[in-house]
């Protein structure tokens, strides 16, 4: 829209059945922004829904559609919509990748994102993983590699102690901060192993869990009492709205990512947002966005390498060492590179 393109957002009036969303709600309860123009038409799961709305989109006729994809499981509807829009003979579709081959693996997957694929134009992959594993479904459509842009609808930065009183939290205390969705390839069994060990003990360190579970909580509570550590934890188990990320960043001394598999994580992007050091595990496209010792640190999926990390920072004398670097190497991640990327993929559409 800043560059003078009329754009409209076709978002979801059902994204998953209630059986198969794990989480409390689909919806967000503070108000659309203002500025964008956004219809409810999608429902996943109605077949006659995806050829009305197909249809619709085929009669305006738009130049580009854009379509994320995350999971197979919206590979038919999807697939199916862009099919109608494709009979006009006019549009092409980009998609950009969060994934194409799932985390968590199910029955049809592969057949869902094979339906997917093929009305698809071109490809932006946000990690080279990504990339990759788009090979296993298609190798000769136009592809390119773009990291995921910076997350800056969360806010300005806000100082330390004061993100800690509006959270209520001690002011105190260093915080390592886990934030999102709570998965199990996340990696927060992980975490809590090694944040038992005893060099951690006296450090005026706490350890922040933030983001609704996704996955049974029942272990993570477990794995807390079996380590003695509930009054080192604080869990906050409930989504956290945009206009409340700010405070969970700017309260933070580090970020963890101690995922067992990844592609690409927008945790990230908003840790490069407030200008936050990350650890990140060495799995997927996390390395490739957090150099080791440069914006923070690159570890393995281990207890005790995150640990041994963990503590490094935290005894550290200097809290804003990789200060200078983020600020540096977040001028990687402006939204003029994945703009120019799409607009790269079209105009070779175009050509051919």
């Amino acid at each position: 829209m800043e560059q003078g393109h009329e754009v409209n957002i076709e978002t979801f009036t059902l994204q998953y059945p209630n059986f198969l969303f794990p989480g409390k709600t689909q919806f967000a309860d503070w108000e659309a922004p203002k500025d964008l123009s956004i219809t409810q038409t999608v429902n996943s799961v109605n077949p006659i829904n995806w050829f009305k709305v197909g249809n619709i989109i085929k009669k305006q006729k738009p130049d580009l559609v854009i379509v994320k994809y995350w999971l197979p499981f919206m590979g038919p509807a999807f697939g199916t919509i862009l099919r109608r829009i494709k009979k006009n003979n006019h549009t092409k579709v980009i998609s950009i990748l969060d994934n194409i081959i799932p985390h968590e693996k199910r029955i049809g997957d592969n057949m869902f994102s094979k339906y997917f694929v093929k009305p698809v134009d071109a490809f932006v992959a946000m990690s080279k993983s990504v990339l990759n594993d788009l090979d296993f479904f298609d190798k000769n459509k136009p592809r390119k590699f773009s990291p995921h842009p910076l997350y800056d609808n969360f806010g300005k930065h806000i100082s330390k102690q004061k993100a800690l009183e509006n959270l209520g939290l001690d002011t105190k205390y260093k915080y390592i901060l886990f934030f999102g969705l709570i998965r199990d390839y996340k990696g927060l069994d992980l975490l809590i192993n090694a944040f038992a060990d005893n060099r951690f003990r006296n450090k005026n360190v706490k350890l922040l869990v933030a983001g609704e579970f996704y996955s049974n909580s029942d272990k993570y509570y477990e794995l807390v009492e079996k380590h003695n550590l509930k009054d080192d934890i604080i869990i906050h188990p409930e989504f956290i709205p945009d206009n409340k990320v700010a405070e969970y960043f700017c309260a933070a001394d580090i970020i963890a990512q101690p995922y067992k598999t990844a592609t690409q994580s927008g945790v990230t992007q908003i840790a490069y947002h407030f200008n936050k050091p990350m650890l990140v595990t060495n799995v997927g496209g996390l390395a490739e966005i957090v150099p080791h010792n440069k914006v923070g640190y690159v570890v393995e999926p281990n207890p005790l390498e995150i640990a041994n990390y963990l503590i490094k920072f935290i005894e550290s004398d200097n809290p804003d060492m990789f200060l200078e670097n983020i600020l540096e190497e977040k001028k990687k991640y402006e939204w003029e590179r994945m703009t120019d990327t799409i607009y790269s993929l079209l105009n070779d559409l175009k050509i051919k």
